[in-house]
C-alpha cells in the first residue's frame, strides 16, 4: 500500500488529491489547519488516514511537521498548501502577502527539500508541487506577488528536475501549473475569474494522467496548454499589459 502525503489537503485541489488517492487503496496522511475538515474528509475517504493540524505560515511548524513524518515511508508528496491575494501593490495587505509568500514558498521549499532527502535515501518516490499558470508568465499586474511566488514554485522544481536528472535520480519531481479552478481560491484571493474555470475534479484527473508520462510541467486542459504555447510569440512587454487587463476584471470591489 503506498502513502500519499498531502498538504492542504482541506479544500479545493488538495481534497480532489486525497479522494482520487483514497480511491486507489492508498493510505493518506492529510494537513491542514482546520482540523474539523481533515475528520470529514477521513469520513468521506474511509481509507487509512493519518490527520496532522499545521499552520504552514509558521516556519517552526513546517519542521515540525517534517519531525512528525520522519518515520512515515512516504511515497508520494502533493505539496499544494498555498493562497492568492489581488489587488494594486500600492494597495494590498503586507501582513496577507507576506503570510502568502510564507506558505506559498517558504512553506513548499521547506517541505520539498525535506521529504525530497528523504525519498532520495529510501531510493524511490513522486514529488508534486502545485504552482499555477501564473507561475509560466513573466509578471501578473494586479496579483503581482501572488504570481511571483508561483514563478518561484516552477523555477524551483525545474531546476530540482534537472539536477535529479543528472544525478540519476528514482526520484520524480513536476509541478502542477492550472489556469482557473474552482474552488475556495477565488474567495480568499477576492477575485473572480474572468475566465471559466475547471473543476478541481478535471484538474486532478488530468494531473494524475500527465505523472503517469512524468511530465515535469504540467498544464491540465488542452485550451490552456495551448495559451502557455502562444504567449511565447507575443511580446513580454504587451503580454503584460493584457495579463493586466484580465487581472483588473477579477478584482471584487472591496
Amino acid at each position: 500500500m503506498q502513502t500519499v502525503f498531502i498538504t492542504g489537503a482541506t479544500s479545493g485541489i488538495g481534497m480532489e488529491f486525497a479522494q482520487a488517492y483514497a480511491a486507489q487503496g492508498c493510505r493518506l496522511i492529510l494537513v491542514g489547519r482546520r482540523e474539523d475538515r481533515l475528520e470529514k474528509l477521513r469520513a468521506e475517504t474511509g481509507t487509512d488516514c493519518r490527520l496532522i493540524r499545521a499552520d504552514l505560515a509558521e516556519e517552526e511548524q513546517c519542521r515540525k511537521l517534517l519531525e512528525e513524518i520522519s518515520d512515515e515511508p512516504v511515497d508520494i508528496f502533493i505539496n499544494n498548501a498555498g493562497f492568492g491575494t489581488a489587488g494594486s501593490f500600492l494597495e494590498t495587505d503586507i501582513d496577507k502577502e507576506t503570510a502568502m509568500i510564507r506558505v506559498n514558498d517558504a512553506a513548499m521549499h521547506i517541505l520539498f527539500k525535506g521529504v525530497l532527502q528523504k525519498m532520495q535515501a529510501r531510493g524511490h518516490g513522486t514529488i508534486l508541487n502545485v504552482a499555477s499558470s501564473a507561475g509560466l508568465l513573466p509578471g501578473g499586474p494586479y496579483m503581482a506577488a501572488y504570481y511571483a511566488s508561483k514563478a518561484y514554485v516552477v523555477s524551483l522544481t525545474r531546476a530540482v528536475a534537472e539536477e535529479l536528472r543528472e544525478k540519476g535520480s528514482p526520484v520524480y519531481v513536476c509541478a502542477l501549473c492550472p489556469g482557473p479552478v474552482n474552488t475556495e481560491f477565488n474567495e480568499h484571493a477576492d477575485v473572480e475569474f474572468a475566465l471559466k474555470g475547471i473543476s478541481a475534479k478535471r484538474c486532478v484527473s488530468e494531473c494524475l494522467s500527465a505523472m503517469k508520462r512524468r511530465r515535469i510541467i504540467i498544464v491540465p486542459t488542452f485550451l490552456m496548454k495551448a495559451a502557455v504555447f502562444f504567449q511565447h510569440f507575443v511580446p513580454e512587454p504587451v503580454l503584460i499589459r493584457m495579463v493586466a487587463g484580465q487581472q483588473k476584471k477579477k478584482i471584487r470591489p472591496r
